[in-house]
């Protein structure tokens, strides 16, 4: 697989073990189990990306919602982390009495953002959960293995000379990874002392990130849709149904894919002869001039990190991400040992994936990896 598959697939495999461990001890609401006992008043259940840009940086006193971006590197939803019952959006200083700054949107960027108290119970339980599914990985893949693939990630990042945040940005317009990120203030980028400290999601997501922005550069079509849709679509056409299960992104993120491509005309949606209520995607002849384009622009990558990091950077990565991942199916994988839900838990209640996202599609939804 290209290297950013292996990195995804990680990436979205950690995100859901912590999830899951995360649903189970946290009180909380979801539209298909209502609210866990005791907890009527219980913020609605969202998934790492939103502790990694939002809820880490907020502290007792607050943080304007200026200096939260500035702090995560990316944006966050904070219309929905208000809504969901994490945060309060207070009253902007020296505004006239009784205005309140969630009146308006979006906040003016001095607004003082705080977390409510079960933000606060939250954040006590996603803090010290990194370290919790670090440790299980280090027992399953062997603690030379975990190591290792700390070790390769970080020889990467500290030569990247971009600031980017600690998580995949929420996807954007077109489910483009978003804006320009700045450069770094060093030339070298962070060092060694500054990513020992960050949890293995924040160093999978940098890696991942950076071959983002460099896919999307020069593309027409962002990495997210070329991976989860156009990678897995021929000529002949494929049943919209079956693209969950060959992708391991959800229905609505796929949903929200197709439309891009359907109305760029990369893909037609055809009735389905086998089954009346479904329909078929296909690719047009533009949509495989865009998946020969996907593989090649993959490849390229890869050969311009080579020359830029070193080939024994990349081949040691590759390897260390080979050894985590084993074979990237449900049987085969050690991934998947990970990703069982707890019998209560939401993801108990549906199909169990049979493959990982060759991209997390990160949506505005709550953040969950594979678009849920």
């Amino acid at each position: 697989m290209p290297i950013s598959a292996l990195l995804s697939q990680a990436l979205v495999a950690f995100t859901i073990e912590f999830d899951n461990e995360t649903e189970k001890r946290m009180p909380h609401r979801t539209t298909n189990h209502g609210a866990t006992p005791g907890s009527h008043h219980a913020p609605w259940l969202v998934s790492l990306a939103m502790w990694s840009n939002c809820m880490q940086f907020i502290g007792e006193e607050g943080v304007s919602a200026g200096e939260l971006e500035t702090l995560a590197r990316t944006a966050t939803n904070l219309h929905g982390m208000m809504r969901w019952g994490y945060i309060l959006i207070e009253r902007v200083p020296g505004a006239r009495a009784g205005a309140s700054a969630g009146k308006k949107w979006p906040p003016r960027r001095d607004s003082l953002i705080r977390a409510t108290q079960a933000g606060r119970e939250a954040q006590k339980i996603w803090r010290p959960m990194f370290g919790e599914i670090e440790k299980r990985w280090e027992k399953r893949f062997g603690k030379k293995a975990a190591s290792e693939l700390r070790e390769s990630l970080s020889e990467l990042i500290a030569q990247f000379n971009l600031d980017l945040p600690d998580c995949l940005p929420i996807l954007g317009y077109g489910l483009f990874s978003g804006r320009e990120y700045r450069k770094s203030q060093t030339p070298a980028g962070p060092n060694r002392g500054e990513l020992s400290s960050l949890p293995l999601s924040a160093l999978l997501s940098k890696v991942l990130l950076a071959f983002a922005i460099a896919f999307e550069r020069d593309s027409e079509l962002s990495l997210a849709i070329s991976a989860n849709v156009i990678r897995v679509l021929d000529e002949e056409g494929v049943a919209a149904r079956n693209l969950p299960r060959l992708t391991g992104v959800s229905k609505e993120a796929i949903k929200v894919g197709a439309g891009v491509l359907q109305k760029s005309r990369y893909i037609e949606v055809l009735p389905d002869p086998s089954a009346p209520r479904s329909k078929l995607m296909r690719l047009t002849p533009k949509g495989l001039a865009a998946q020969k384009s996907y593989h090649e622009k993959l490849g390229a990558i890869e050969t311009r990190w080579e020359g830029k990091f070193g080939k024994d950077a990349l081949s040691r990565l590759r390897k260390a991400l080979e050894n985590v991942i084993g074979e990237p199916n449900v049987e085969r994988s050690r991934l998947f040992l990970g990703l069982e839900p707890h019998p209560d838990g939401w993801r108990a209640s549906v199909s169990k994936p049979e493959t990982l996202p060759h991209f997390p599609m990160v949506l505005h939804r709550g953040g969950f990896p594979d678009g849920s």
